[in-house]
């Protein structure tokens, strides 16, 4: 059988090295946009605002900041997916692969969480992270390819 273009091969290495480059892109970015967020609102770093859904307070200042670094969050793992990924059609699978480690992560860390907040949060984030990612990844996957003759254009019979 001969090989079509973007033949799908099944490469389990490739896949879980993806995953977790995607993951670890996920937790450093956040870290880095949560300790922005602590400089703003000058609250204390703690694993607690990666983890644990009651800091997730809509009520205050610290807890907006909170949500806004996980929604920026969404926008760097749009930007890794693009970069790691490569594919619009993986993007919905690697974004909800990352996100459902983040739930197992709470789950061990601080309990299942039972806030709508954090459920909210994750939805939209999630929803972000996908359609972003998929849609840079289709910018880049729709660019014109060029394609040369090789000749200068001369008949040469």
């Amino acid at each position: 059988m001969a090989a079509g273009f973007r033949t799908n091969v099944w490469d389990p290495v490739l896949i879980i090295s993806q995953i977790i480059a995607i993951q670890c892109t996920f937790y450093i970015s956040l870290g880095v946009w949560v300790l922005i967020v602590d400089y703003w609102s000058g609250s204390i770093h703690s694993l607690d605002q990666f983890f644990a859904y009651k800091e997730l307070d809509i009520s205050s200042l610290k807890g907006k900041l909170l949500m806004i670094a996980f929604c920026l969050n969404s926008l760097t793992g749009a930007m890794a997916l693009w970069f790691i990924v490569k594919r619009a059609k993986q993007c919905l699978d690697f974004t909800t692969t990352a996100h459902i480690v983040h739930l197992v992560f709470c789950c061990i860390y601080a309990g299942f969480p039972f806030s709508w907040t954090w459920w909210l949060l994750n939805i939209i984030c999630l929803a972000l992270m996908a359609v972003i990612g998929e849609f840079v990844c289709m910018k880049t996957e729709l660019k014109a390819i060029k394609v040369s003759a090789g000749s200068s254009g001369k008949n040469s019979v």
